[in-house]
């Protein structure tokens, strides 16, 4: 420790790294040993070493983590324990190990609960597949995003990618509520239901993704690194959501044979459209007449 102490205080030069020849230079490397500076605790029980780094990169950091718990897991030193400590590293470390674990958490819950969610409202799993697998998609393409643009994942962005997971699931239940409703009502194939859907709701769906887009995306001439990360990252999870929703969720909705049971159901005999009675079908090739009775004029 004195040594430390000695070449700290010549600017971290290492030919200073040595037990001093003089009284005087020995006392100031002792100060090592005094527990106001942090290096140690009283008795020097706990004793601070200090690892100098070239930067604090999360992989750099991490490289330092595992050749540390490596050396940890090998040293058998007796009454000697060595832990994991602080100072801005640490901290950094820290924080990006809780991040990782709480995205997992986030991610899983968030899914989970949409899931629930719109199950408990279409009663189907197909329209479950229909809404998640695009969002997933476009949340993994977000994180490839992220690394080529070279935005971390950290407390700051965690939240963006919820946001935009809860903001873009949107399109999707809008647009499927509306094809369920035209196949279930009017009994409509997938492409004419797909049709009247986008008719009605598809235009509303983009102009919104589109508007939030623009207007999230401003934020990326932004001097905040913030701010600029997380315009860049909601205008695209914006604008790509309600393209999934568009393309993506009636081929899956295609290739689940969504609508395939309603059809087999109207092909039964002895089922009518919904609104209409037997009495007020209309068989093929048959006419309506009406007798009506008048005198005859002579």
């Amino acid at each position: 420790m004195a040594k430390l102490y000695a070449a700290g205080n010549n600017e971290a030069n290492p030919r200073w790294a040595a037990l001093q020849r003089t009284e005087a230079a020995l006392r100031t490397g002792g100060r090592a040993a005094n527990p106001e500076n942090g290096l140690n605790s009283h008795g020097c029980k706990t004793i601070h070493l200090a690892v100098y780094l070239n930067d604090h990169q999360g992989s750099t950091l991490k490289h330092v983590v595992d050749e540390a718990r490596a050396f940890i897991d090998q040293d058998h030193t007796p009454n000697v324990t060595f832990r994991l400590a602080g100072g801005n590293a640490g901290v950094a470390i820290a924080t990006n190990e809780a991040v990782e674990t709480a995205e997992v958490q986030m991610l899983a819950s968030i899914f989970a609960s949409i899931s629930l969610l719109c199950w408990l409202t279409f009663r189907s799993w197909r329209a479950v597949l229909c809404v998640i697998v695009p969002l997933m998609l476009v949340t993994i393409m977000c994180n490839a995003l992220m690394a080529l643009l070279g935005i971390g994942l950290k407390v700051a962005t965690l939240p963006v990618i919820a946001l935009g997971v809860g903001v873009g699931v949107d399109y999707g239940i809008y647009i499927y509520e509306r094809l369920q409703h035209e196949m279930a009502e009017r009994g409509y194939g997938l492409r004419e239901a797909f049709y009247e859907a986008m008719r009605q709701r598809g235009t509303a769906a983009v102009f919104t993704a589109v508007t939030m887009s623009i207007g999230v995306g401003t934020w990326a001439f932004s001097a905040l690194k913030f701010q600029a990360d997380m315009g860049i990252l909601l205008a695209f999870m914006f604008l790509v959501n309600v393209l999934g929703a568009i393309f993506l969720l009636p081929a899956l909705a295609c290739w689940l044979g969504v609508g395939r049971e309603a059809r087999s159901d109207r092909s039964r005999p002895g089922h009518t459209r919904p609104g209409l009675s037997d009495a007020g079908t209309k068989q093929p090739g048959a006419m309506r007449t009406t007798a009506v009775s008048q005198p005859l004029r002579s």
